[in-house]
């Protein structure tokens, strides 16, 4: 008998909502063991992420001693709350509106591949046509 293993990715993109990286997780984990994949490597100077992000440990103090400037909302049980730019915030759905343009792709929204390696290579085709698009 084979196990189906459930298989999820996490994605960077540019200020234009671009790919830049991508990562592979289990179904089941959370958003942030994709962040300290993709985290490491960003080139960018301002990191825009959700509410899913806001962990000192794991994201915000790591990116603000790589000197990046971070704009990601609290979650609402924080005991301190800290602010952030709203303004900037909104560009946010630029993530939302590639992996909206990804689930386009019937292999990547109902995961087709049984491997993760084949799985992610559709990722990166797709990926590859969203951009020249």
């Amino acid at each position: 008998m084979m196990a189906e293993r459930r298989l999820d990715h996490a994605a960077t993109t540019d200020a234009l909502g671009n790919p830049t990286g991508f990562t592979l997780t289990p179904g089941q984990a959370c958003d942030l063991d994709g962040a300290d994949e993709l985290l490491p490597n960003l080139e960018a100077d301002t990191v825009i992420a959700d509410k899913g992000y806001d962990a000192d440990e794991r994201v915000i103090d790591f990116l603000r001693q790589a000197g990046k400037s971070v704009v990601i909302p609290p979650k609402r049980n924080r005991k301190v709350q800290r602010d952030y730019d709203k303004d900037i915030y909104k560009s946010r759905h630029l993530i939302e509106n590639f992996f909206a343009k990804l689930k386009q792709f019937r292999a990547i929204a109902t995961r087709y591949d049984k491997t993760a390696r084949n799985f992610l290579a559709a990722i990166y085709l797709a990926s590859a046509t969203i951009w020249l698009n």
